[in-house]
């Protein structure tokens, strides 16, 4: 297994906050670049209500999504710039 693959099950199942401690929800999966591997998006799974009052792109399933170069940090949580976001 890749280490691009075995990287990205580590995230799956994270719970994504912002640096204020804002929680988004959880990383449900990653969309990437075919030809690259660049992850692109992080999907959420099971958004906070807070998350729901941001204007977030959505997947053709109405998922909400949030741009990977948001990630700032990766621990317990993946931490995002809400700045960056919204």
């Amino acid at each position: 297994m890749s280490d691009e693959k075995r990287y990205s099950r580590f995230l799956l199942g994270k719970t994504v906050v912002t640096k204020s401690g804002k929680r988004f929800g959880e990383v449900g999966a990653l969309t990437f670049e075919t030809r690259t591997g660049e992850l692109i998006q992080i999907v959420l799974k099971n958004p906070t209500s807070y998350t729901q009052n941001l204007e977030l792109e959505r997947d053709p399933q109405g998922n909400m999504m949030i741009p990977y170069s948001t990630v700032i940090a990766i621990g317990d949580f993946v931490v995002v710039a809400e700045e960056d976001i919204i």
